[in-house]
């Protein structure tokens, strides 16, 4: 089923489970904010987003191109500025496919499908190898550009997968990789191929992870 959906495109590839937060400053994602939290349930306050593969998160939406796969929002926190603008805090619920961005309207509106996370079983040597390559990969990324991690692994395999997609400083391309895998087990793999990948190339480069010299800076709208 299609839903409409408040959108907030945005230079990052954000998912299920991950908090988020964002400092807002441009009029329509201030428009956004405002009709969320004129929603009387906080459990209400949903917004979306996906990645812009081309473009700017200011200015016009004609001159961007976005990913079709995002996530579904929560607003849990919004701090007003004295300037108008607001500090955020937002918490990924699950994954979305938009069909259409509309613009017409004082912020941008997505006609979205909700898409499903299937349980699948996830082998435990998948897991285990998952953990270790991360692990791995934490303890020499520590001495470069310190933990990509606060506190501990969660052991529950689905939010394994997406904590580690959060935690691990990839290309954008890869980050969506991830996101749109089909499930924890597909993204389980897929993540631990994409870090033994990593400290392949930090054995190289040492100073830095490789993705470092491909990621630019993002401004949060």
């Amino acid at each position: 089923m299609t839903d409409q959906l408040p959108m907030f495109p945005l230079n990052a590839v954000l998912y299920p489970g991950v908090s988020v937060p964002l400092h807002v400053f441009e009029d329509r994602y201030r428009a956004l904010v405002h009709h969320l939290l004129r929603i009387e349930d906080p459990a209400e306050r949903l917004f979306g987003t996906v990645a812009i593969r081309e473009g700017y998160e200011v200015g016009d939406h004609g001159n961007q191109s976005l990913y079709r796969v995002g996530v579904r929002l929560q607003l849990t926190d919004a701090e007003a500025r004295p300037d108008g603008t607001f500090d955020v805090v937002a918490v990924g619920r699950d994954r979305l496919q938009l069909d259409r961005l509309l613009t017409t309207g004082d912020y941008p509106v997505g006609e979205v499908t909700l898409l499903s996370n299937p349980e699948v079983d996830v082998p435990a040597e998948l897991v285990e190898q998952a953990k270790a390559t991360f692990t791995a990969y934490r303890h020499v990324l520590r001495s470069i550009a310190g933990d990509p991690l606060q506190g501990e692994l969660p052991t529950d395999p689905t939010y394994l997968s997406w904590t580690l997609a959060a935690c691990t400083p990839l290309p954008m391309g890869e980050r969506q990789q991830l996101l749109e895998a089909a499930d924890a087990a597909e993204r389980l793999v897929l993540v631990t191929d994409l870090l033994r990948a990593e400290l392949r190339a930090i054995n190289v480069i040492t100073s830095l992870p490789a993705t470092e010299v491909a990621r630019t800076r993002w401004s949060p709208n």
